[in-house]
């Protein structure tokens, strides 16, 4: 019963189908909606990642980044670097440099 319904409302509609003007509406419309990219937003998004670019700098983050590096580094070694494969771990780290590069430019 609901397949031969709608076979019916689709032959209803392809038959009586009609093309309406646009007449500039929808361009009009475009140019009426709200501007996306204002100023104000960007001033917004360039303050906050000052803001966080400072604070990591002052809280040390670099050196924090550098300890765990090397940590990980060093607990590598020590439990075996001899199977680690060094192309995956190139390729680990290069996927995660990526992935952050991407991820900073999409916060700009």
């Amino acid at each position: 019963m609901t397949e031969n319904n709608d076979r019916l409302l689709e032959n209803f509609f392809a038959e009586n189908r009609q093309e309406v003007a646009d007449n500039g509406f929808s361009r009009r419309v475009m140019h009426r909606l709200p501007n996306r990219n204002s100023r104000l937003a960007r001033l917004w998004t360039a303050g906050g990642f000052t803001l966080a670019a400072v604070l990591f700098v002052l809280m040390d983050g670099l050196q924090l980044v550098w300890d765990t590096l090397r940590e990980t580094f060093t607990t590598t070694v020590a439990n075996g670097m001899e199977q680690a494969d060094p192309r995956s771990i190139a390729i680990a780290l290069g996927v995660l440099l990526f992935l952050m590069y991407r991820k900073i430019a999409s916060l700009a």
